[in-house]
């Protein structure tokens, strides 16, 4: 392989680690740079390489989050353990059949998703206790079954579908979400990789120096976002959901 491809991926993940540490969507990044660029590669072998800089990135990201703030570890793994099942089942369907039937749908629900969050000035500012605890529980184990799967199926911006989902259902404000969100996309990615690694569709040439720059622009997106805080991840929110809803607009209407 060129060494100017390695390159052009590279920083590539770099700007997803950085992107996708302050508010996900990193995937949106990374995802189209790697079809471009790798255009004989079958799209599974692409999507399962891709989990492994996707992993790191965000598991150093979730290390500086978890020093800022409070986790409640009983409700993650219990969300962790389903998030886990249902990505491996995407992925397992992803080695079958095409994804490009569900991409209209999300462009709708990704532009309500922009809509809601422009116009309505304190979403996830303020964290609200507006769940008992077993509703909590519940919701956040359906938020799980559906984004799970769709992180093995599809995968690009999950984080961001997860962000909102607990702020919107949940009542977390930006930052929790974000903590939660990162901790969930662990568990969805081990499920991923898991299946992409016994299905032998991860390319480690390439995987592996994707990794290191989307851990270095992860390590960079946490501090800035720990540091500027909720009004910060807002507008930075607003930049990647409406770069998705872009994204996914031009293959629904000009492929």
């Amino acid at each position: 392989m060129e060494t100017y491809i390695i390159l052009f991926l590279c920083i590539a993940s770099f700007i997803a680690g950085f992107i996708d540490a302050i508010v996900g969507g990193g995937g949106l990044i990374q995802t189209p740079a790697a079809l471009i660029l790798l255009p004989n590669l079958p799209v599974a072998s692409i999507i399962g390489t891709l989990k492994i800089p996707g992993f790191s990135g965000t598991s150093m990201a979730t290390y500086h989050y978890l020093k800022s703030a409070k986790v409640n570890w009983k409700l993650f793994l219990v969300m962790a353990v389903i998030s886990f099942g249902f990505a491996y089942l995407g992925s397992s369907l992803l080695n079958v059949m095409q994804n490009d039937f569900m991409k209209p749908l999300l462009f709708v629900v990704l532009l309500l998703l922009l809509l809601y969050t422009y116009f309505k000035k304190d979403f996830g500012q303020f964290h609200i206790d507006k769940l008992t605890k077993k509703q909590t529980y519940l919701y956040g184990c359906i938020i799980c079954v559906f984004l799970g799967f769709y992180d093995g199926f599809i995968g690009p911006g999950t984080g961001s579908l997860l962000i909102m989902a607990f702020i919107a259902i949940l009542g977390f404000d930006f930052l929790q979400a974000n903590i939660y969100a990162k901790l969930v996309n662990l568990a969805t990615n081990i499920g991923s990789i898991t299946l992409f690694v016994l299905k032998g569709k991860i390319i480690w040439t390439i995987a592996i120096p994707m990794a290191i720059c989307n851990v270095t622009g992860s390590w960079l997106g946490a501090r800035l976002a720990i540091s500027k805080g909720n009004g910060f991840i807002r507008i930075f929110f607003l930049i990647v959901v409406g770069l998705a809803l872009l994204r996914f607009g031009y293959d629904v209407f000009f492929k």
